[in-house]
């Protein structure tokens, strides 16, 4: 295992430096980055991510490429459209509803992300179930007018029932994100009819195959989006995309950008608005300008072993 710390070009999730490791498998890398936060239950799921990666278990691709959206972090309007402009992409996903800032910050973004990508340009908005009910209602119809039309919006509150009645009282599409990945069941979203989009994310779903089986069993088209990754995680949300069989919309995975630097020789940037599909080459010289601190590395060995523990006291075998 080699952990890396890498340095955010903007505060993203309230971080500023990326912290993760990469476990060295018979088939190469998988990333293992659970945020740091999380307990040992939460992290496991991202363990069998990078496990699958390391032993080379993804499916056959279905598509070359991966069309991709530019993340826009909850910034000011100038930094916004500097954002779009240099992300080379023509669809935007903006955060909205940032603790500490206000609707008219939100409109502000927007507009600017709006102008920046031109009338053809398609804008969605992530809320991070930031809202209630009335708060979402209210927001979204506003928010839809300074966008010129909203693609759709992302976990507007935090309940499946709340997004249920949100989806019922807008016209703008739904779509889930935590209320799938951090659900006990996330299906629950389609028995309640509360989304038009599923947004499944590889790390915390436990990888590749464990997504394409939500995405086949859920029924609604899927956006698969990245957990802040280096280019190693981002190639596992990549491969989920290329195997899906249907993908309607672009996928939220061109987030190497909000990074300074990165662990492989070939980032997975964005040419013409998508990623090639496809496994990048670990840069050992990189890996070590970007190794974390030794109370750092030994931290993650710690929450390496946590779960593993907890993984053994339920009787799983990694596989699962």
């Amino acid at each position: 295992m080699r952990v890396f710390s890498i340095p955010m070009r903007t505060r993203f999730r309230g971080i500023t430096v990326r912290e993760g490791a990469l476990l060295q498998g018979d088939a190469g890398w998988g990333e293992w980055s659970p945020f740091l936060e999380y307990p040992p239950d939460v992290a496991e799921p991202w363990l069998r991510c990078a496990e699958e990666a390391a032993a080379g278990d993804w499916p056959e691709p279905l598509r070359s490429w991966v069309p991709v959206n530019v993340t826009v972090p909850a910034v000011g309007p100038e930094r916004a459209d500097a954002i779009v402009r240099a992300g080379g992409c023509t669809t935007a996903k903006v955060k909205v509803a940032e603790p500490g800032q206000t609707l008219g910050d939100d409109l502000a973004r927007l507009e600017a992300v709006r102008s920046a990508l031109g009338p053809a340009g398609k804008v969605r908005v992530d809320a991070n179930g930031g809202w209630s009910v009335e708060e979402a209602v209210a927001a979204i119809r506003l928010l839809d007018r300074a966008a010129g039309g909203l693609e759709y919006v992302e976990q507007p509150c935090a309940t499946v029932e709340e997004l249920a009645t949100v989806r019922r009282a807008v016209d703008v599409p739904i779509a889930a994100d935590e209320s799938i990945r951090r659900a006990a069941d996330p299906y629950r979203v389609r028995d309640l009819e509360a989304a038009d989009i599923a947004v499944l994310k590889v790390q915390p779903l436990g990888g590749v195959r464990a997504c394409l089986r939500i995405a086949e069993d859920i029924g609604l088209p899927v956006v698969v989006s990245s957990a802040l990754e280096s280019s190693v995680g981002i190639a596992a949300g990549v491969a989920l995309a290329a195997a899906l069989p249907t993908l309607p919309f672009a996928c939220g995975l061109a987030t190497v950008q909000l990074l300074t630097s990165d662990v492989v020789d070939s980032s997975l940037l964005p040419v013409d608005g998508a990623l090639r599909v496809g496994v990048p080459s670990v840069s050992l010289p990189s890996l070590d300008a970007l190794a974390a601190t030794p109370d750092r590395a030994a931290h993650w060995e710690a929450r390496l072993a946590e779960v593993r523990a907890w993984r053994a006291a339920l009787g799983q075998d990694g596989a699962s």
